[in-house]
């Protein structure tokens, strides 16, 4: 019988912190063979990334460190305490990586072309030419053919979907033997999911690939994986074959995972509610070509003609595929883009408010950004970033009710108050979007714009932090902009619905209305996508 492709036996490994040894891996073992595809799953924290990361040997070394007993074979070759210059001939070549958060993970100061070039350059000696014609046809792989006229692009310029195709098309430059696939679509609508799913599934079979799939989306475990492993505080719970651990979950933690779902029940919307914001015929163009004397011939219509409405204590969901322009059209409300049209809030005329006139109304008008990793500053502590808004807007605050409002705006999001002593890169994904959430919430906002606040969360989490939304809404009447991929939370959440494409409105309306009975194609095909998955996932069960 062939020996596996990796091979981890008695996997350990402890991080040296300010308050003790942590035990994030405790005793892990599993193989991977040729052209099998292995899940990973858990809540976040459960160290199934410290897992993946331990095989790329790319830990905090020596804060990390693992047991004597600890051993990550690839080829038959331990990879565990091998130099850096071997690593390198390793990483991007035979074992390929997509990680969690595109926006830390690629370089703001190269472009796209440079940076899947460069995985050419060193591995493959290439060309400039050779690797500008691989990057194209990897353009075309990851469903993304209309950026083949955009290579010159920098990250922020794309949207978080796109962002995510960027990084599988890297980790898939040199064709490697092993992909190991950190939450993959995490950013990705429901549309493009299925698509990158499609791919990796074809790519793994075509080039006889291993996949390591690292997830809390059991949906996605159940249409790829040919194995699982369930993880919980560090520790293998339970392994087995997907069909048979779907079909019949031995272990209590893994059966809460598969019955975990969004669970909130929007309350009915009130016709009489007073408007708390509005924007009528808002428009944001971006300069997209320029002629020889720098006059702009062509522009990038991101928003381009849109009305919304949004009434105190009630949320609009805003929903579309990556690069429709929800993201933008949230900023330009916030003023935080500058946008042709009127915007007015609580009746008080905003479209024309410079930085200094929109400081005051800061307090009210909050946001929590997609990517947790990219909005948290790696320098403060958990503490000081929650409680930069209060130092800013309520300076007349004691140090101890600062530190008060801090630590129930923790308990909020359901993360311990002593968590604020320590800094962003010590959390996990999720972990982080709890901390955006608690620091746009601690200021008790009016108006609040959610990019994507579930994204990364597993489901369960998601259910609690969907609950919490409701119970802030309920609790102080908050108006919320809910923009999303996943249509399962929107419509745990939203009142009124806006679908997005290329930067029009689809469709609105009553989000029960057009839930039950969409009028357009393509809000149809988005609904489609979702209720198929989710029909599977309960066929499954």
């Amino acid at each position: 019988m062939a020996k596996p492709l990796l091979e981890i036996k008695n996997l350990s490994v402890n991080f040296k912190t300010p308050g003790g040894v942590f035990s994030a891996v405790d005793n892990v073992s599993f193989d991977i063979n040729k052209g099998e595809t292995v899940a990973l799953v858990g809540e976040s924290g459960s160290g199934k990334s410290v897992s993946a990361m331990s095989v790329m040997q790319l830990l905090p070394y020596p804060l990390a460190s693992h047991s004597p007993e600890s051993s990550v074979k690839f080829n038959g070759e331990e990879l565990i305490g091998k130099p850096e210059s071997f690593m390198r001939k390793i990483r991007g070549q035979q074992i390929g990586m997509i990680f969690q958060e595109p926006q830390s993970a690629l370089n703001p100061l190269h472009t796209i072309e440079k940076q899947i070039s460069e995985v050419l350059f060193l591995h493959q000696n290439m060309n400039k030419k050779d690797a500008r014609e691989r990057v194209a046809e990897l353009m075309d792989l990851v469903g993304m053919s209309m950026l083949k006229d955009r290579l010159n692009a920098y990250p922020h310029e794309l949207s978080g979907g796109q962002r995510q195709r960027v990084m599988i098309a890297m980790a898939l430059t040199n064709n490697p033997e092993l992909l190991i696939a950190d939450e993959p679509t995490t950013a990705l609508d429901v549309t493009i999911q299925a698509q990158i799913l499609e791919l990796l599934q074809d790519l793994k079979e075509r080039l006889n690939m291993a996949l390591l799939l690292i997830t809390h989306d059991l949906t996605i475990v159940e249409k790829m994986a040919d194995q699982v492993c369930v993880m919980q505080h560090g520790k293998l719970v339970e392994t087995g074959a997907a069909k048979t651990l779907f079909a019949k979950p031995s272990h209590e933690y893994t059966k809460m995972l598969l019955n975990a779902q969004p669970k909130g029940a929007v309350k009915n919307a009130k016709p009489d509610a007073p408007v708390i914001l509005k924007g009528s015929h808002i428009k944001i163009h971006f300069p997209k070509k320029k002629n020889f004397f720098g006059k702009t011939t062509d522009w990038v219509k991101a928003v381009d003609d849109i009305s919304i409405t949004a009434k105190k204590g009630q949320t609009v969901g805003v929903v579309g595929e990556s690069g429709s322009g929800k993201t933008t059209l949230g900023l330009g409300l916030l003023r935080l883009l500058a946008s042709q049209g009127e915007i007015s809030f609580e009746d008080q005329e905003i479209s024309n408010y410079n930085r200094k006139q929109m400081i005051g109304l800061r307090e009210d008008m909050q946001i929590v950004f997609q990517d947790p990793y990219g909005s948290l500053s790696p320098r403060l502590s958990v503490g000081q970033i929650i409680g930069e808004g209060l130092a800013i807007h309520r300076k007349g605050l004691s140090k101890d009710r600062r530190e008060e409002l801090i630590i129930q705006a923790l308990k909020d999001v359901h993360m311990d108050p002593e968590t604020r002593h320590r800094y962003p890169h010590e959390f996990s994904g999720g972990q982080r979007q709890r901390i955006s959430i608690a620091r746009a919430m601690v200021l008790k906002p009016k108006f609040v714009v959610l990019d994507e606040p579930t994204s990364a969360l597993d489901l369960s989490v998601q259910a609690e932090i969907v609950d919490l939304l409701l119970e802030l809404q309920d609790k102080h009447a908050l108006s919320y902009i809910f923009i999303s991929h996943d249509l399962r939370v929107v419509r745990a959440m939203a009142h009124d619905l806006i679908v997005m494409q290329h930067g029009k409105v689809v469709e609105a309306g009553p989000a029960k209305d057009i839930f039950e009975n969409p009028q357009e194609d393509y809000t149809k095909t988005l609904l489609a996508a979702a209720l198929d998955l989710k029909h599977k996932k309960k066929a499954a069960r």
